[in-house]
């Protein structure tokens, strides 16, 4: 299917071709019939992209600020790698989609044929959670609905203003959310006065009831308000103007009387004068998007809706309520239009962003009965050129899961192993068909089951969310494949177990990305201690650093936490450092038994050979401080691994230090995935052996799940 994505490095805007979604549970999936292309943001995003790196850090100095940080950390190298590979990922370009339902899924509410509005982007098929879609009522047409999402933006700065009837409101900014936003409170009752710099703008203003001052002919804001009021002040201003200057914060807040409301729904600079809100008590909000729900995972992923006697106006309800609006003729967008396109010429679309008098901008799609069996069809893309990395016997990969993680690191290191590319496969398909491309696979899908089951791949490599880990390579299995699964195998010790009789049944390798056991510095340090005499102490101290609670990997049944998604890495090294199964695991979490923080803990391990371990996985530390540290003691020596970057040694007869290089780091992803790739090809056994995969999983599940 055709899409349009922004590239953030070059800032080249693409018409491409990627597979379209499927169905999901929770989701609706749309055929879109038409889009309205949002002039303010995605303007910004496209000339974002076009900035030089230097404009780019000028816009972003926060993001600076934590490339700096992760430079000293990590060193130069890896840091430059990362940013190059987050501006390089394609961003899905457009909110405001209008389409028809092809498939419900478990939503309650709608049927497939329903005619939807949604956030959904520009593409011929979408895929988008069921809160964020409304129902388009009969006599709105499919290019109005189009509105209703920006119109929702506006709506629910105007729920925080809370106008009466009678008030007068100011809206600064006369772009497509300010002129709905004055239709919505004209519908209000409310007195009007809009501004902007274009004599236009303000026409189309007074067309819908309002006063309009064009600010291009020098006039004063501030006076004319106060004129226009009888001297008392406007009630509220809105704010839907885009610019870097504080001027419209402070206009708004001369031209309004005493206890007067200014609610921000665009973005301007915030460079607030105190005595101007102090002696009138103004008050001041910022408005968040389309309305209550919105970023909230549990609302909008998960599908659970606030109860309508606590939050009336969801972002749902507001998207309804515009629909509503415009099924009684309250808001008209007609005049709004400025440019009509098909998907097809796109691009000619964006070339209209800053042409004199733009507005909106509509992008039409393609309809027929045929629009489902099209969409099945679409979710799988062959690139014009065939794969050609590798002879016939090299090993067949198919990769399922596109993020940043995958593209970076793992795929990366896939050059020069003796494996074809088959298939990737992503959710959405975005990201599948941009690594596609880059990376030279034969094919890109959203359909997992049927790139696992195909029968010209031998292995499998899954990088999806934790959850579907163990679905997955089981299928995989199953299915006579050979598995690489990035941590952790499992959520739970039955699918552990289950993996494990899979495994042995199919004779097939599996693997988990226990990549820390492979870094150049780890190996140094297994081969130092092989030598070693009698047990060993390690003490590992990880400056894990916080994530915010509701984080998907918070989440004990997406995630599974912390400790089973990321410390299973360090109770494997453990493990392999010291070559002895684990006995005993105990965990004391921070805040003790009740009050805990579930990702802060000390866990402590016995070895059979009578080794122990400490694992001091910690949420609570500075950036700024090295991110792992491990140190061992046995022998009468010590070793000392920072960072994996320098590993130092103390009385070792030839040995002192080593390290990685001043300006990089190796966790030992590369060649962790380059073991797993020349054991299918070689028919080796697995690089990892199977019993201790499973009893690191198993340790780490069952340490996450005790009090």
């Amino acid at each position: 299917m055709r899409q349009i994505l922004q590239n953030l490095g070059t800032g080249e805007t693409l018409l491409a071709d990627v597979p379209a979604p499927g169905p999901r549970r929770g989701h609706l999936l749309i055929a879109t019939r038409a889009s309205l292309v949002s002039l303010g943001t995605e303007k910004m995003l496209v000339d974002f992209g076009k900035a030089g790196w230097i404009a780019k850090a000028r816009k972003q100095p926060d993001k600076v600020r934590q490339v700096l940080q992760k430079v000293k950390t990590d060193g130069l190298f890896p840091t430059l790698d990362a940013v190059r590979s987050k501006l390089d990922q394609p961003l899905a370009l457009g909110y405001c989609n209008a389409g028809v339902v092809l498939d419900a899924g478990s939503a309650a509410g709608f049927s497939p044929g329903d005619r939807v509005v949604s956030n959904g982007p520009h593409a011929e098929t979408v895929s988008v959670p069921h809160n964020l879609c409304a129902k388009i009522p009969d006599g709105v047409s499919d290019e109005a609905a189009a509105f209703a999402v920006v119109g929702s933006i506006g709506l629910q700065g105007l729920r925080l203003l809370a106008p009466t009837l009678g008030e007068s409101v100011v809206v600064t900014g006369l772009g497509l959310i300010g002129l709905l936003t004055v239709q919505m409170l004209r519908a209000n009752g409310c007195r009007v006065l809009g501004l902007d710099f274009d004599a236009r703008k303000c026409e189309l203003a007074r067309r819908f009831g309002a006063d309009a001052l064009d600010l291009s002919t020098g006039a004063d804001p501030v006076a004319y308000a106060n004129g226009w009021t009888g001297g008392r002040g406007v009630d509220g201003v809105l704010i839907t103007a885009s610019t870097a200057s504080s001027e419209p914060v402070s206009q708004a807040a001369a031209m309004c009387r005493k206890r007067g409301r200014i609610v921000l729904v665009g973005v301007t600079g915030l460079q607030l004068n105190r005595a101007d809100f102090y002696q009138k008590e103004l008050s001041f909000q910022v408005s968040c998007s389309y309305g209550p729900g919105r970023y909230d995972a549990a609302y909008e992923d998960q599908g659970l809706d606030y109860p309508v006697g606590f939050v009336r106006w969801t972002e749902q309800r507001n998207f309804e309520a515009v629909l509503d609006l415009m099924a009684g003729g309250r808001i008209d967008v007609a005049a709004l239009i400025t440019h009509r396109h098909d998907i097809g010429d796109a691009l000619s679309a964006y070339a209209n962003l800053s042409a004199p008098g733009a507005m909106g901008i509509v992008l039409r799609y393609p309809e027929g009965d045929a629009d489902a069996a099209r969409a099945r069809a679409a979710r799988h893309v062959a690139l014009p050129a065939p794969n050609t990395a590798g002879a016939r016997p090299d090993p067949r990969l198919t990769v399922v899961g596109a993020g940043n993680f995958t593209t970076r690191t793992l795929l990366p290191a896939l050059k020069g192993t003796p494996v074809r590319l088959r298939t990737i496969v992503s959710a959405g398909g975005v990201t599948a068909a941009h690594a596609a491309k880059k990376f030279g696979f034969a094919a890109a899908s959203t359909d997992t089951d049927a790139a696992i089951a195909n029968a010209d791949t031998d292995a499998v490599l899954i990088t999806t969310r934790h959850d579907a880990h163990a679905r997955q390579a089981l299928a995989a299995l199953k299915a006579g494949k050979h598995v690489f699964v990035e941590k952790p195998l499992a959520l739970t010790v039955e699918d552990v177990a289950a993996l494990g009789d899979a495994a042995q049944a199919s004779g097939r390798l599996l693997m988990v990305g226990f990549n820390r056991r492979f870094a150049p510095l780890a190996v140094k340090a297994k081969q130092l201690l092989a030598g070693l005499p009698g047990p060993k102490t390690v003490v590992a101290t990880i400056n894990a650093g916080a994530i915010p609670a509701d984080h998907w990997t918070q989440d004990p049944a997406v995630g599974g936490g912390r400790i089973v998604g990321e410390a299973c890495h360090f109770i494997d090294l453990l493990r392999h450092w010291v070559g002895s199964p684990i006995v005993k695991a105990d965990i004391t979490w921070l805040g003790g038994a009740e009050g805990r923080t579930r990702d802060t803990a000390t866990i402590t391990l016995a070895f059979a050979d009578g080794s122990t371990g400490t694992i001091h996985y910690l949420a609570t530390g500075d950036k700024a401080f090295p991110k792992e540290r491990f140190e061992i003691f046995g022998g009468g020596r010590i070793l000392q691994l920072d960072n994996f970057r320098v590993l130092r040694g103390w009385g070792w007869k030839n040995f002192s230090k080593q390290s990685s290089g001043l300006f990089s780091q190796d966790k030992g992803h590369a060649a962790g995935i380059r073991a797993f790739v020349d054991a299918v090809a070689a028919g080796s056994p697995a690089p990892i052996p199977l019993d201790e995969i499973l009893e690191v999983s198993r340790i780490a599940i069952e340490l996450a799940a005790r009090a």
